[in-house]
């Protein structure tokens, strides 16, 4: 059974439409995949042709200067991904047992450290760590809306209240999979 996935940053369906088929053309255009994962920060996509083009496709929001920063996360940390996998949300899935194995794909020590990056730049570094740990199979929406939340709260602070915050819902999300996943082993 499919679980509904809150949406906090990509509620319209048009937008999660026009990136589910962003993120699927880039697996016809390998080279512009491979110039994007060679980013070593995702302001490096910020110059690169794949990066306009997905600005071209998205709407106004996107390509506004202050949310710049934010849209060249998304589009560097999709790149990696190479399978969609709709079936759980991001953090769910950081939970999932590893194949042959008890354990979470992510250790809760590694998932920690994620949720408390301090900025841009390591919480790039370990979000392509978590994806590689799911092995490259995320939920690309799930996944583009987590950003877009982390980098409104890096940039705003965070909510007041703690349901609303990215770091609750992870961990919502986290634990709950982990409880599901032991009492069914």
């Amino acid at each position: 059974m499919k679980k509904i996935i809150n949406f906090i940053c990509l509620k319209e369906p048009e937008t999660r439409k026009i990136l589910r088929k962003w993120w699927n053309s880039m697996g016809e255009d390998h080279g512009a995949r491979a110039r994007l994962r060679r980013a070593e920060r995702a302001d490096d996509v910020l110059l690169t042709e794949p990066f306009f083009q997905f600005l071209q496709k998205m709407p106004a929001w996107w390509s506004e200067p202050t949310n710049l920063p934010a849209s060249a996360l998304v589009v560097a940390a999709l790149a990696h991904v190479k399978d969609n996998n709709e079936d759980k949300s991001f953090a769910a899935q950081l939970a999932m047992p590893k194949k042959g194995s008890e354990k979470p794909c992510m250790s809760e020590l590694r998932f920690q450290q994620l949720q408390k990056s301090r900025d841009p730049d390591e919480f790039f570094r370990r979000l392509l760590r978590a994806i590689r740990m799911v092995e490259n199979r995320v939920n690309i929406e799930s996944l583009a809306d987590n950003i877009l939340h982390w980098m409104k709260e890096y940039r705003f602070g965070i909510d007041r209240r703690p349901q609303k915050r990215l770091a609750f819902l992870w961990a919502n999300e986290y634990y709950t999979t982990i409880s599901k996943t032991s009492n069914h082993a």
